[in-house]
């Protein structure tokens, strides 16, 4: 295990639960397991995870994040785990004593559910056991690795360079706030009132900034998009809330990503969306399809990102030598 790819944290619930050093260790390891994922088992960390047991326990729909968290472990030579959400969440014993199970038989469980809180309290009831986010209502922080690692492979150098992110200011815009920042990226959030990005998520963005970082938060999506490098946005309506949606889609109808608003942007700007897409909503057809959209490219690196933060947290990373991206 190489220095350069140690973390001190034992979980991974926020993007903030690294150093911004350490998330660019994670981009760059990123980069590095993808270009070698050919190699099959010939890869240098293709027994990396051997006699590991990883849990899955997804309370939420899925099928980028269970598909690439399984695919992960097994190409890393682990073990992979079904749990079931009902009988592990709480519902029929405290989520303290689940988590004090988990950890006698797995090494890592990767969580997808609704509540940071019960995220954040099965981590803390748990002395050994490396807890990951992999998705709840608040965040979603192994997107976030994977968008900045595809914006790389993009754009290149990022510091200085401007993302919009137009609509709701939610757990995507929280992770991609906080990951933005601490890579040197300029992002601008356009979201009607009401649906902004909390308060706390810009105070934290800006503790994290490195380079002269900016978020500015928009009402007005055009402003938002002007000049940007690329344009980012997420279904209006998440898990959980359903009820909302006819209301949601008049709210967010000025926000839809179209080729007039991209047509605002910096030429050649990409366009970004961590899926599943609602073409004729959030997105136009012909923008999702159009030859800037990257959101294939960004579905594929959540393999590669969450093979990297499986590597880091477990510390199971072998002697090889580590190429850093510049961010």
């Amino acid at each position: 295990m190489t220095p350069a790819t140690v973390v001190q944290h034992k979980d991974f619930l926020s993007v903030l639960d690294f150093e911004a050093a350490e998330f660019e260790r994670c981009v760059g390891l990123a980069a590095q397991v993808k270009r070698v994922r050919a190699l099959g088992r010939e890869a240098p960390m293709a027994e990396a995870l051997s006699g590991r047991h990883v849990g899955l326990l997804f309370d939420k729909p899925s099928l980028r994040t269970r598909t690439t968290f399984e695919i992960a472990v097994r190409e890393l030579g682990g073990e992979v785990v079904a749990l079931q959400a009902d009988a592990a969440l709480g519902r029929r014993e405290p989520v303290a004593d689940v988590a004090r199970n988990l950890e006698r038989w797995l090494h890592a469980v990767v969580v997808r559910t609704f509540s940071q809180r019960l995220l954040v309290a099965l981590a803390a009831a748990a002395h050994c056991l490396h807890v990951v986010n992999a998705l709840t209502d608040e965040e979603h922080p192994c997107q976030a690795i994977a968008d900045i690692l595809t914006l790389h492979e993009h754009l290149g150098r990022l510091r200085g360079r401007t993302i919009a992110y137009v609509g709701d200011g939610n757990n995507v815009a929280t992770s991609l706030a906080h990951a933005a920042a601490m890579v040197g990226l300029h992002l601008h959030v356009a979201s009607p009132a009401g649906y902004q990005l909390p308060d706390r998520v810009v105070q934290q963005a800006a503790a994290v900034a490195r380079c002269g970082a900016r978020l500015r938060l928009f009402t007005d999506p055009v402003a938002a998009v002007a000049g940007a490098d690329a344009v980012y946005t997420d279904t209006w309506t998440s898990m959980g809330q359903e009820h909302e949606a006819e209301v949601r889609r008049h709210v967010f109808a000025p926000y839809q990503v179209n080729e007039e608003l991209m047509s605002h942007a910096g030429p050649g700007a990409l366009f970004m969306h961590c899926l599943p897409a609602h073409r004729g909503e959030e997105v136009t057809e012909a923008v999702f399809e159009s030859k800037g959209s990257i959101v294939f490219d960004q579905a594929e690196n959540r393999l590669h990102g969450q093979k990297a933060l499986l590597l880091m947290l477990l510390n199971t990373m072998p002697d090889c030598e580590l190429r850093m991206v510049d961010l």
